[in-house]
């Protein structure tokens, strides 16, 4: 009888286990089974979404008229139902600065997030008193577009340089003691890797200093905080890049009804929030320099979550907002 040398590389590659987490699914997916009853759920459940945005315009547009800052609160709500209908689990990692009130030093806070889907603005939109940046095509949207509009979404253009000239709308919300959220790769990506950031929307926390402009020393001082999302539980499962790019992305000329439809045919989903440690926009020489670390610090914790590891200054807050 002969042995293999186990210590042979070749030997030790054939045995290696290799790991996927989809192939933990079972190849006839029970959770997506063509019974009558798994059928009126993903339509009850599609229907109910849209039903919540429809509620959703109501709601927000009574808030307006309001004194006080519900306008500002109701989104935080909003949201929050929009996730427990398609029954995703929100877990958060690390401190986030800012809140509905003014910080003590003065500073607002812009989030910047790497983005793969329309569900990005479900999740952030939980967790995060922020008012988003969004491309101007998204105003158009049906339903969508006016929910967002009475949001206070402010829109902008994705064209580098028109983009310039939308930050000063931004700069005005910032004046007035609001934080602001945006996605700096300007579209969506399949999850899978970061797309370049867009360097000119970081004028609107680091701006062209400009002798003429007597507006320049009014600009409000500000953070910069990267915001990791990772969408890593699928069935309470693993999620790998398969199931990450055609489960939860939506990217390229992907219609927003099948999408949901798909969505909805999952029992239960996780995406995890990271905050990062915030920038100081004077720290860096110039809004290339900061787009680059804030871009790194997302980057990095992408790879983190998918691979189950943190760094230690981001063991200590976890929140699981499910309940919340």
């Amino acid at each position: 009888m002969s042995f293999a040398n186990p210590s042979s590389p070749k030997q030790r590659n054939k045995n290696r286990p290799v790991f996927d987490p989809d192939h933990l699914f079972a190849q006839e997916e029970p959770s997506t089974r063509d019974t009558f009853v798994d059928q009126l759920r993903i339509r009850l459940r599609a229907l109910a979404l849209l039903f919540w945005a429809a509620c959703g315009c109501i709601g927000q547009g009574t808030c307006l008229l309001l004194p006080g800052k519900m306008f500002r609160r109701f989104p935080l709500f909003f949201w929050t139902v929009a996730c427990r209908i398609l029954n995703i689990k929100v877990r958060t990692i690390g401190k986030m600065e800012g809140s509905l009130t003014l910080r003590p030093d003065g500073r607002r806070v812009i989030y910047v997030a790497n983005h793969s889907s329309w569900l990005d603005v479900l999740v952030l939109g939980k967790v995060l008193p922020a008012f988003f940046i969004a491309k101007q095509e998204v105003r158009h949207w049906p339903l969508i577009g006016y929910l967002t509009y009475l949001g206070r979404t402010i829109f902008i253009n994705r064209n580098r340089q028109e983009a310039g000239q939308d930050v000063q709308e931004v700069i005005n919300q910032l004046r007035k003691g609001y934080n602001i959220a945006f996605f700096p790769e300007g579209t969506t990506s399949k999850g899978t890797q970061l797309l370049p950031f867009m360097s000119s929307l970081f004028a609107i926390a680091k701006p062209v200093r400009r002798r003429d402009d007597p507006t320049e020393d009014d600009h409000p001082t500000c953070l910069i905080q990267p915001v990791t999302v990772t969408y890593d539980r699928l069935e309470g499962l693993p999620v790998g890049r398969h199931r990450r790019s055609f489960v939860f992305s939506w990217f390229g000329d992907m219609d927003f009804g099948p999408h949901l439809v798909g969505l909805t045919r999952w029992r239960s989903m996780r995406a995890t929030v990271l905050f990062h440690p915030p920038l100081k926009p004077e720290d860096f020489p110039s809004r290339k320099a900061l787009s680059n670390a804030a871009r790194a610090a997302i980057e990095q914790g992408n790879e983190d979550l998918r691979q189950n590891r943190l760094p230690e200054d981001h063991l200590l807050p976890t929140t699981d907002h499910t309940d919340h």
